[in-house]
């Protein structure tokens, strides 16, 4: 039976190794062991890092590595019961607590800058990027995918079930800024996302661009109807669009001023 990596295309595979950093399963996305700037990728509930080539190979042609992460509980390390939505909250916050010591190997592998790092994720895996961001950290940038910072329109949603008030708001990004760096940060959402409200993450983006001293670092790009599955994973018709613009956000703000042909 062919792995998730046996299926990914021949490009890819010439430039990648899937690699267990601790107990993380992670594919490394890189040209060679020379250290570039690199962003970690978390995906979404019910997916896996294999999931988005288009991506990784964008991204190491312009001379940026990938770090993609499958979530616990996702991909190498499935458990069924963590694909549930009422168990998608302890995944995100375990999650978030594997980000440093993945940091620490990616540094011991060597190949990864950690002067020139950046986060993000799709869906659950922008949650874990956003919460990480709360406090100090390396990253100099971070791209979020229909995701969401203000969670007060969720509030039912059943990853919430059990949290007091008090709890549920000790872990709204939005309620919880002060220790939020000024990077730039680059969001795509869909106005229509059936499974994350538009207004889910333009709450949160306001709130941020009210704090920076230039808003202009922070970019929401919205779009209507993608044809994408709810209106939410992967942007459909937008993909390509959305692929190739974050991919030069990145590049722009690592200061990335090489593309490798592969």
């Amino acid at each position: 039976m062919a792995s998730r990596f046996d299926t990914l295309p021949m490009r890819l595979r010439a430039v990648s190794v899937e690699k267990h950093i601790g107990d993380i399963p992670t594919l490394l996305v890189r040209q060679d062991d020379q250290p570039r700037p690199f962003i970690i990728w978390l995906h979404g509930r019910t997916a896996d890092k294999e999931l988005d080539p288009g991506r990784y190979l964008r991204y190491v042609r312009r001379g940026i590595n990938v770090c993609a992460v499958d979530l616990p509980g996702h991909g190498q390390r499935f458990v069924s019961e963590l694909q549930e939505p009422q168990r998608i909250l302890e995944v995100i916050q375990a999650m978030v607590g594997e980000l440093d010591g993945l940091l620490e190997g990616l540094e011991s592998i060597g190949g990864f800058d950690m002067n020139k790092a950046a986060i993000g994720g799709m869906s659950a895996g922008g949650i874990a990027s956003t919460l990480r961001l709360l406090r100090s950290h390396p990253f100099k940038a971070v791209v979020l995918e229909a995701s969401m910072g203000s969670w007060g329109v969720k509030r039912d949603h059943p990853m919430f079930y059990g949290l007091s008030e008090e709890q549920f708001d000790s872990l709204n990004p939005v309620e919880n800024l002060d220790g939020w760096s000024n990077i730039p940060l680059l969001a795509f959402h869909n106005r229509h996302d059936q499974w994350i409200p538009y207004t889910a993450q333009s709450i949160f983006i306001h709130a941020l661009q009210d704090r920076y001293d230039d808003p202009n670092l922070i970019e929401l790009v919205s779009f209507d109807h993608t044809g994408a599955t709810q209106e939410h994973m992967g942007f459909g018709r937008q993909s390509a669009f959305v692929k190739e613009v974050q991919v030069e956000f990145v590049a722009r703000h690592l200061r990335v001023d090489q593309e490798i042909t592969t």
